[in-house]
């Protein structure tokens, strides 16, 4: 039987893993540091592609991947994992979660942009209207935060003009990774494509690791098991499932529709956020949620 809209349904399968991951990984990097839980996760998820692809395609490891495929996921895990991750967590502690992620709901445009350009993919007029409203429904979302304090304040807007940018530039290098991401991959397994990606970005943290003699970090982190167990998590929704099914999505519908489903994490994060830490949501942030459904719900028609 065939589903329909198997690249859309993969996105939302993608945002949902996204906001578990998200969840896992703020407590787990409170507790041990981002760029820990960034090599960490990424060493776990490989192990666990690995595991799958073994089950699944009989290789544990990609080896019949083709040199096309290695060299454009490869440059797009150093983009994606590597440029972009650092890019953000950069961005977050000089202009905090708010106005980074307002920044990351530009992702869409600009992967429809782009892939424009380099794929050739067109949108219609319908899909264009879903995306603005989904996009808006986000910046609605992300606006409701508020940072807090004085100092905080005037230590963020010192720092704004370099914030923005390092955003701007973890945007651009999740849009890059997409467009690279399903020009390598072809018609080649999600999974397996994944696990390239996954290793160039473990290789890419690794180097940062060792250049910047970082190392007795990992240890300290190792030695944390409720840290441990939270990156696990992540690592399962994150660059396990979340990363193999954002491939799966380009690999079956445009880029375009793929990153502005995806780019619905802040909403879906609203629920665990009321259940799991208690957080207060107001009418604003509930009306931006409804307005992203109902785009996500136009690019399904």
């Amino acid at each position: 039987m065939t589903i329909p809209h198997p690249g859309e349904f993969a996105a939302l399968a993608t945002a949902g893993c996204w906001s578990l991951t998200a969840l896992s990984f703020q407590q787990a990097g409170k507790r041990i540091g981002s760029l820990a839980v960034n090599l960490i996760r990424l060493v776990i998820a490989f192990f666990l592609l690995a595991a799958f692809t073994a089950l699944t395609r009989g290789r544990p490891f990609p080896t019949d991947a083709g040199a096309h495929a290695w060299l454009w996921l490869s440059l797009s895990g150093l983009i994606g994992f590597g440029l972009g991750d650092l890019c953000l967590f950069r961005a977050f502690v000089l202009v905090g979660a708010r106005l980074s992620m307002l920044i990351m709901a530009l992702v869409p445009p600009m992967t429809a942009l782009i892939g424009g350009v380099f794929l050739h993919e067109r949108l219609g007029s319908r899909d264009w209207i879903g995306m603005a409203l989904t996009v808006g429904g986000v910046f609605w979302v992300a606006l409701e935060r508020r940072d807090r304090g004085p100092a905080v304040a005037g230590s963020r807007a010192r720092h704004l003009g370099p914030g923005l940018l390092l955003a701007l530039g973890a945007a651009l290098g999740q849009a890059v990774g997409l467009i690279l991401s399903k020009y390598g991959m072809g018609d080649y397994d999600p999974f397996a494509s994944a696990q390239i990606r996954v290793l160039t970005g473990a290789l890419a943290f690794t180097a940062i690791f060792t250049i910047f003699r970082r190392w007795s970090w990992a240890g300290t982190a190792l030695r944390d098991r409720t840290a441990m167990a939270q990156t696990l998590t992540g690592a399962i929704f994150g660059p396990f499932l979340g990363v193999s099914f954002s491939l799966m999505a380009v690999q079956r519908t445009s880029t375009g529709i793929a990153a502005t489903i995806i780019s619905i994490v802040p909403v879906l994060i609203i629920p665990p956020a009321i259940l799991i830490l208690h957080e207060k949501v107001s009418v604003r942030a509930v009306i931006g949620a409804i307005l992203a459904v109902a785009g996500v719900a136009l690019l399904f028609l």
